[in-house]
């Protein structure tokens, strides 16, 4: 019998099991969150005798007799001032990781209450935060301290929630105290729980698969194969994916499931799993897209293993290039990426009415999910009903279908409620990535640096499935030439199948690899010329009323010209200082369907905002709350904002492309404005409007892809940005100052966090991260991917460029979820090159204060 004292309770117990599952699941302290389950990320972590632990890696037995703090034990003062002190400094996004973060700072401040920035950034280190950039988070605790040192009063909330204001998200409280809920906090009464047998190889032939063992097993509940599947297929557009691999069929990569297993018991799932023997003939596998681009190679789809061509031409580059005074040609590779969001998979099914099913999970779209689950199950879409819980993080990475459609799918088998949920290593495994590309780019100027034309290749390894390979490929060639004044482009982009992990969306949607390639040819060009960086991209940068490469007119407020005056003293004062800029689009664009749309329905004196636009960390929630604030003067304290559910909030469009802000923003604007008029004609008595709705809706009007049209708008908005990273003589990196064109800015501390958050992310591409695959294998764990700690995070400072006006969409307001990871990798490679003179064309960056080895040719 061993016994724990839990925020001052006695728990006894005679089981040897792990902390961090006793503290979960047998006491309910869901505050202590399970985000790699091997002791890296931090986020279980809780005191032990007033000292941090990470609750994942002790078991009781050593406990036996110990205090344990989690955040649901702090003292009402420390719950008041760690939730004002994170709000007031925009320190949560997506929230995952900041119970372990408080308690950190606990672990902290209860030895001293006034540290130093140093020793907070050495206090969070064991705390991974993939959202912020560890900034704002530092923020927060330093504030706290200081609440604590004097004891300062917490403030009463008077803020103003209008546009441009300083708010605090509406969703801090829930977020810092661990009580706002995930997918994985929830237990259905009577819960199955399951999880599929992923195939032993890359490649290779399923030849049969017996069952006989695991149906043995007293826990089986039941287990399902291909043969059960209705639709075996699933895919954004393509549905090439399958939903398990079929007998006689070939796996395309180690995370293809080739049966579903459900388990009356958690514990005994992998010795389910374990029983069922499946007979191979193992193939060769084709990690190489070069390989499997040849006419011999075997197929990895019967329609080919080229899933994409994309082909840019405009003007003469022929010409260009024969008239040009300097043409910089090389070869750059970029590599395949991990998200790694705090939270790991998670979904939970179960029946509910008659033949329809209800799904908890964290998506970046429940209407994405609604269709590919009905689609699977071969039912009415409205049988199928989807609630996003709670979203640690996403970043592209929860688009696609992981662990929704074997929950869904075992839930409909079954009738019973069933979770689903990867381990991290199962999420490393099986869940998309950042497409690697290898790139061959050449790019002309004229004997001033005026830029004349751009030829590119670019080869873009697509993984087993598609995911969306296509029009990542597409945006990586539509914005390579950058936010440049020049029209002759030639680029070719082909998309390939592998046996490797499938790629898909990733924060900057193929334009981090594009840039890179842009934007370190385009300082080689500079010193062909004999004028800096910064003078080539000044001569070159695109104003409002020019013509973009695509084509495109850039509009009234396009500020790429300003961001790059708002960094030239810097940048120019700086000798081992690196400087890249970049363009990312708003919204889907190109022709295709692009909506955004939200209800605001009066009950009981509230307005409750509804829309389907999902929330990975980014606000959608207080950007909304803020619209309706700006237009109709209501408080936001009368303003509750509804999680996205497909039975009553209106879809909104997938949370991507950085669409939100802009399009469920002005829908969010057109209801607001009704409501607002609504409001006028009961002389602003909101209680005389109880019960009736306010709908808006916002479509994007854009041009497809190849029209013949002189100036095509490909996108309704663009943002612009132009990042410094300087170093010092090791190739640390010291400081980053990143100016972004925002149009304007909803929410300063939101914004500037976004930014600090995408440098921070962009600089992991660039100097440490590496998601290593061999032969088809992954290599990598969580705590080797190589993710910037808080004392690796240099400072960052953030410029605003507003040219946005009130006439414009959301008030002029740009997403900059995107933009703001893309120029810091190109950036950091222009430094590394002005310390020690060595042109890098491959990331991660080697030869630096972060890896010594030089990357092999």
């Amino acid at each position: 019998m061993y016994t724990l004292y839990v925020n001052g309770m006695a728990h006894h117990t005679e089981k040897n099991s792990n902390l961090l599952e006793f503290l979960r699941e047998d006491l309910g302290l869901t505050s202590v969150k399970n985000g790699c389950g091997e002791g890296a990320c931090g986020t279980c972590t809780v005191l032990v005798d007033g000292k941090k632990v990470k609750a994942c890696i002790f078991r009781l037995a050593k406990l036996d007799g110990k205090h344990i703090t989690t955040v649901e034990g702090l003292s009402e003062r420390e719950r008041e001032v760690y939730v004002y002190a994170f709000g007031q400094t925009g320190a949560v996004q997506c929230g995952f990781c900041i119970p372990g973060m408080v308690i950190s700072a606990k672990a902290l401040l209860d030895e001293s209450n006034d540290p130093s920035a140093e020793d907070v950034k050495k206090a969070i280190r064991g705390n991974i935060c993939r959202c912020t950039g560890y900034i704002k988070i530092e923020e927060a605790i330093l504030l706290a301290a200081k609440m604590f040192r004097e004891n300062l009063p917490v403030p009463t909330d008077n803020s103003d929630a209008r546009i441009g204001h300083l708010f605090p998200r509406v969703d801090v409280a829930e977020k810092v105290l661990g009580t706002g809920l995930y997918v994985d906090d929830i237990t259905v009464a009577g819960m199955l729980y399951a999880k599929a047998l992923r195939s032993k190889f890359p490649r290779a032939r399923v030849n049969k698969i017996d069952l006989t063992r695991a149906l043995a097993h007293p826990d089986t509940a039941r287990i399902l194969t291909a043969k059960d599947v209705p639709f075996n297929k699933t895919g954004h557009i393509i549905q090439d994916w399958d939903v398990m691999i079929e007998e006689g069929q070939c796996t395309r990569y180690i995370g293809d499931a080739i049966v579903l297993v459900a388990s009356k018991r958690k514990e005994t799932l992998d010795e389910i799993l374990a029983l069922v023997d499946v007979d191979y003939t193992e193939l060769e596998p084709m990690t190489d897209p070069l390989v499997a681009m040849k006419e011999d190679a075997p197929l990895i789809h019967e329609k080919g293993n080229v899933l994409k061509t994309e082909v840019l031409k405009r003007g003469d580059v022929d010409k260009a290039f024969a008239e040009a005074a300097h043409i910089v040609t090389h070869h750059y590779s970029t590599p395949m990426t991990d998200h790694a969001f705090m939270e790991p998979e998670c979904a939970i099914g179960m029946p509910e009415g008659e033949d329809g099913l209800l799904l908890y999970t964290a998506s970046q779209s429940v209407y994405d999910e609604q269709k590919e689950i009905a689609r699977m199950l071969q039912l009415p879409p409205e049988k199928v009903r989807c609630q996003t819980k709670l979203v640690g993080g996403g970043f592209g990475g929860k688009e696609d279908m992981s662990v929704q459609h074997h929950a869904a799918l075992m839930a409909w088998a079954t009738k019973m409620p069933v979770k689903v949920k990867f381990t991290r290593q199962e999420s490393l495994n099986i869940h998309t990535k950042r497409h690697a590309m290898e790139m061959d780019v050449s790019t002309a100027c004229d004997k001033d640096g005026k830029l004349l034309g751009m030829r590119a290749t670019l080869i873009s390894d697509c993984g087993a499935y598609a995911s969306l390979g296509g029009p990542v490929l597409q945006r990586a060639c539509t914005h390579a030439a950058g936010p440049y004044n020049f029209q002759n482009i030639d680029i070719t982009g082909i998309c390939v199948y592998t046996n490797n992990v499938p790629g898909g969306a990733f924060r900057g949607f193929g334009v981090t690899q594009s840039c890179f390639a842009a934007e370190v040819n385009l300082d080689l060009l500079a010193e062909k010329v004999g004028i800096s960086p910064w003078d080539i991209r000044y001569l070159n940068a695109i104003r409002p009323g020019q013509e973009l490469p695509n084509g495109q007119i850039a509009s009234p407020d396009t500020g790429y010209a300003e961001c790059l005056e708002a960094v030239k003293d810097v940048f120019e004062a700086n000798p081992y200082a690196g400087l890249a800029g970049c363009m990312k689009n708003s919204g889907t664009g190109v022709g295709l369907p692009d909506i955004g749309r939200c209800k605001l329905v009066v009950e009981n004196g509230m307005i409750r905002t509804r829309t389907s636009a999902a929330c990975m960390g980014q606000g959608v929630a207080t950007v909304c709350t803020q619209i309706i604030s700006e237009v109709t003067g209501i408080p936001a304290s009368q303003i509750f904002h509804e999680r996205p559910d497909t039975a009553i909030t209106p879809n909104s469009g997938t949370s991507t492309a950085s669409r939100q802000t802009v399009f469920c923003g002005q829908a969010t604007r057109v209801a607001s404005d009704k409501l607002e008029e609504a409001l006028e004609n009961v002389d602003r008595d909101l209680t005389k409007l109880e019960g009736q709705n306010f709908y808006g809706e916002y479509s994007g009007i854009t041009d497809p892809m190849g029209s013949d049209k002189p100036n095509p708008v490909s996108h309704v908005a663009y943002g612009y940005a132009a990042q410094v990273v300087i170093m010092d003589e090791t190739k640390k990196v010291t400081r980053v100052i990143a100016a972004h064109d925002v149009g304007r800015v909803v929410n300063p501390q939101a914004c500037a966090g976004q930014i600090e958050g995408g440098v921070c992310m962009g600089l992991g591409y660039g100097i440490t991260e590496d998601f290593k695959m061999e032969n088809g294998y992954v290599k990598s764990k969580y705590g080797t991917l190589g993710l910037l700690r808080s004392t690796e995070m240099p400072p960052v400072d953030v410029i605003f460029i507003e040219k946005g006006t009130r006439d414009q969409n959301t008030f002029g307001a740009k997403g900059v979820g995107e933009i703001s990871a893309i120029p810091a990798a190109p950036a950091a490679a222009n430094a590394a090159r002005r310390v020690d003179g060595v042109l890098r064309t491959s990331l991660p960056i080697t030869n630096t204060f972060y890896k010594k080895e030089a990357k092999k040719a």
